[in-house]
């Protein structure tokens, strides 16, 4: 009876570390409502994942903190985080594409939503330097140009000289690209040097860079630096900046936009 007991409390907790990757955050309230449990349960499993996962307790309930760890999270980690917002953030951008538009996509979730809803538009010129979507674009009618290097697989994004030798020769006019953290005084910043240096390259030969980011990312400044905020143009993100950085947007003369919820 014990051992049912133990296997349906991690069959629960389990279900609420999905939940929370899905969301990035949940009420005590919302936990008993859907599982099914008491608030001192609901509690209490809180505090166990909060000892083994990337989770940080708040006021009332908890929040996945996946982005902001030191380690590098692959594709698949990235695409459950968040995944709604994502999806509103990609289609903001999607409405800033016109055709005859050449278009750079970094690799990333969000950018890979876009390329999921443009992939059936015409007179686009799409340049990434990510290989699921090239692959997402496959078959379409969009040009797509992809850049050379060494496939990290975490992220499926070419890097290396060889790749940023090859962007030196391309004129991008949208540059959408994804980061792990926004931040004053770190700008847009990513955990992987590699991804960073292709980043900067692609950045240079671009006309307009806007950075999709989801809330989360806000205030954060990751290991490595891709520009300063003084070099984007736009951000499109799911909720209102901290003041801080809002100050500095406003400031430096960044649009931002919000998505639609």
């Amino acid at each position: 009876m014990a051992q049912q007991q133990g296997s349906k409390g991690k069959r629960r907790r389990d279900g609420i570390l999905q939940e929370l990757k899905l969301q990035g955050r949940l009420t005590v309230q919302e936990i008993v409502d859907r599982f099914g449990c008491s608030e001192a349960t609901a509690r209490r499993d809180l505090e166990l994942l909060e000892k083994s996962e990337p989770i940080i307790r708040t006021i009332g309930g908890a929040m996945y903190d996946g982005m902001s760890t030191v380690r590098d999270v692959s594709f698949a980690e990235k695409e459950r985080l968040s995944y709604l917002e994502k999806e509103r953030i990609a289609a903001k951008a999607v409405s800033l594409i016109e055709e005859g538009d050449v278009i750079g996509l970094s690799g990333g979730t969000t950018n890979f939503l876009i390329a999921r809803s443009i992939k059936n538009r015409r007179g686009i010129t799409v340049v990434t330097n990510a290989v699921n979507i090239a692959m997402e674009l496959a078959g379409s009618e969009i040009q797509v140009v992809v850049t050379g290097g060494i496939m990290r697989h975490n992220s499926f994004e070419l890097c290396g000289p060889l790749g940023e030798a090859m962007v030196g020769h391309l004129h991008i006019g949208k540059m959408f690209i994804g980061v792990d953290g926004v931040s004053v005084a770190g700008g847009i910043t990513t955990y992987s040097e590699q991804e960073a240096q292709i980043a900067k390259s692609l950045l240079a030969r671009s006309q307009r860079t806007i950075a999709v980011f989801d809330h989360t990312k806000v205030g954060r400044a990751s290991l490595f630096s891709i520009a300063p905020l003084s070099e984007v143009h736009t951000f499109i993100t799911d909720a209102p900046l901290e003041p801080v950085v809002a100050d500095a947007a406003q400031r430096i003369g960044i649009e931002v936009l919000l998505c639609e919820n």
